[in-house]
């Protein structure tokens, strides 16, 4: 007896990849990647800083970024992608370091190995003012976040010092660092607070108003890459070797550590008006965090160790949002992506369509579909666009028979009806020597016959019969 059919239990297969999360998708949308070489030696990018927003309504937003790369600053249109300005002012042996505009983009600082800090005029790019205090490489220059006059620098030498620009001295010396001294900056409000980083592993917050000893210091496992203060004040982000610290500088101590890098994080930088945290390492990650919980909410991978980041926006106050995504590379490649807005994505996606129905040979089709009245003269405008080559060209020249070279004695008297001189002139000439058509077909049939050439009677203008030559009679 056949036993019974039992059916089969279905099998619980695991779930599949999850779907992209609206951060995730966001963050994918900055497409559109240029990829430059600005030093045009493969130098690496070491700084990319955009202005403040202007705290005047005097000042309009600027649409300016520096990039600091070798021996150059370069600025780039944050509109156009494209570099403007070149400011290579250095010595032959320098190597440029942090470069800033300030925020009303007139003048750039930057600082140098050789230990001099300069500010050019952006518009003349003519060196305004040169400080040479520093003995050793000044790696951090950064502009006074509301004085225009006003600016901080960070140096191997272990010091951190404040300058104003009509001044030929600095202004505030800093000291406390045992080691080198590699980033720094403003806190942000009216704090006079500055804060920085050293390799001797600590952070150390300053005061400009209590002298120059350090207000508060926070000591870490590694030496410190990166500074970055929260809108707010009241935080300090440091990254140290391969974690990122958060510092509460109101409770005096660390209250996040952030291990998401594999290899040291070298830049920090904010999004979504501070809401957001992307972090750059040597392992060429990108990690975007949220500032409320730190979570890792997306991630881009580069093809070189990240030296450099920075977020540019666009707008300004509430109307603010983050436009470009600029990262500089170990290699010398210096990667921007661009975020489009929802009018320029339907717009770049129409263009495409266009284009293609224009290539293929549908532009008619397309224009109906889209209802679309293309005025007078447009088969002009467009004649050889959707032109896609062959496999050989094809080259046709022109026919040379029947043209007269007039720069030919024969020629002219030919041009002006003279025809018994043109033929006296064709035929006094070397017939061996003759190029012309009607010369070389008589010269071949001169020698083909082997007789002597034809003579002319002067009176009738007519050519005598050929006489062939003489030959003596062979004996019998």
């Amino acid at each position: 007896m056949a036993a019974e059919v039992q059916l089969l239990q279905p099998i619980k297969l695991s779930s599949g990849p999850a779907q992209l999360t609206y951060e995730q998708k966001y963050w994918q949308s900055f497409s559109s990647e240029l990829r430059l070489d600005p030093s045009q030696h493969s130098s690496p990018i070491t700084h990319i800083s955009t202005p403040p927003p202007p705290s005047n309504l005097n000042f309009s937003s600027l649409d300016q970024f520096a990039v600091t790369t070798g021996s150059r600053i370069q600025i780039f249109s944050s509109r156009t992608r494209k570099a403007v300005k070149t400011i290579s002012r250095f010595g032959v042996d320098d190597i440029a370091h942090s470069g800033n505009i300030r925020r009303d983009g007139r003048i750039v600082v930057a600082g140098g190995d050789s230990g001099a800090i300069q500010a050019f005029d952006l518009k003349s790019r003519a060196i305004l003012k040169t400080w040479k205090e520093h003995k050793q490489p000044v790696w951090v220059t950064q502009w006074h976040p509301t004085e225009l006059t006003a600016l901080m620098s960070c140096s191997d030498d272990q010091t951190v010092r404040l300058w104003d620009l009509p001044s030929d001295t600095s202004t505030t010396v800093f000291n406390g660092h045992q080691d080198y001294v590699r980033c720094g900056t403003f806190m942000p409000a009216q704090s006079g607070l500055l804060v920085s980083g050293s390799y001797d592993q600590t952070v150390r917050l300053w005061d400009s108003r209590a002298g120059g000893k350090a207000v508060m210091v926070f000591k870490h496992s590694a030496p410190i890459e990166a500074v970055l203060p929260m809108p707010s004040g009241t935080a300090i982000l440091a990254a140290s070797d391969n974690a990122i610290s958060v510092l509460d500088i109101v409770a005096a101590k660390p209250v996040q550590i952030l291990k998401n890098h594999q290899k040291a994080v070298t830049s920090l930088a904010l999004a979504g008006n501070g809401e957001r945290l992307l972090s750059g390492g040597l392992d060429g990650h990108v990690k975007v965090f949220e500032t409320s919980g730190w979570n890792v909410v997306a991630g881009m991978k580069y093809p070189s160790p990240i030296l450099s980041l920075s977020v540019i926006s666009s707008g300004s106050g509430s109307h603010k949002e983050d436009k470009h995504i600029a990262v500089g590379m170990q290699s010398g490649l210096l990667s921007i992506k661009t975020h489009l807005s929802g009018e320029q994505k339907v717009l770049a996606r129409e263009r495409e369509k266009e284009m293609k129905a224009l290539l293929e040979g549908r532009i008619d089709e397309y224009d109906k579909s889209k209802k679309r009245k293309r005025g007078k003269g447009w088969e002009k405008k467009i004649r050889g666009k959707d032109f896609t080559g062959e496999g050989a060209d094809i080259v046709i020249e022109g026919n040379a028979r029947g043209r007269v070279n007039n720069s030919l004695p024969w020629g002219h008297a030919l041009r002006w009806g003279q025809y018994a001189k043109a033929l006296d002139l064709v035929l006094e000439s070397n017939v061996r020597n003759c190029t012309c058509p009607c010369r070389s077909s008589m010269a071949n049939m001169i020698l083909g016959r082997k007789c002597s050439p034809p003579t002319i009677d002067p009176n009738n203008r007519t050519l005598s019969p050929l006489r062939p030559p003489h030959r003596p009679l062979k004996p019998r």
